[in-house]
């Protein structure tokens, strides 16, 4: 890292109590902890504009017993093939699924495929991740 930048932060007591607390263990300082919350924030706000070429892990739990469920994620896959780079499938007991979902491109289709696979019956749990491709952070 070049070029840094010496700043004040003004907090409540208690709030940096509570940093201090969260951060304890895991940084070293409490600069690079800021440094990662501002990378995060960024990162976050790039993954959400429209046009940019972003990456996701979209994790969905699954009921594999519900009535076609397993082919209608399989051909949700299909249509968007493109946008699938990786797949993680495991079973978690006798009746539900995780499929964890490597998946990039444009915001706005990964959301729009993520929301079709989310919405099916049968589906429990799902959350998509995204992340910017960008490598200047």
């Amino acid at each position: 890292m070049t070029d840094l930048k010496r700043f004040g932060v003004s907090v409540d007591k208690d709030l940096l109590q509570q940093f201090d607390e969260l951060i304890a263990g895991t940084y070293d300082n409490r600069s690079e902890a800021i440094r990662d919350l501002i990378r995060d924030k960024i990162v976050t706000e790039k993954a959400q504009e429209e046009l940019d070429e972003v990456i996701g892990v979209l994790t969905l739990i699954y009921n594999h017993h519900q009535h076609n469920l397993p082919d209608k994620l399989v051909g949700i896959e299909c249509d968007y093939n493109c946008l699938f780079k990786s797949n993680l499938h495991l079973y978690l007991d006798q009746k539900h699924c995780l499929e964890v979902v490597v998946i990039q491109g444009p915001t706005q289709k990964i959301q729009k495929v993520a929301h079709k696979l989310s919405g099916l019956k049968g589906v429990k749990h799902s959350k998509l991740n995204l992340t910017t491709t960008e490598p200047d952070l």
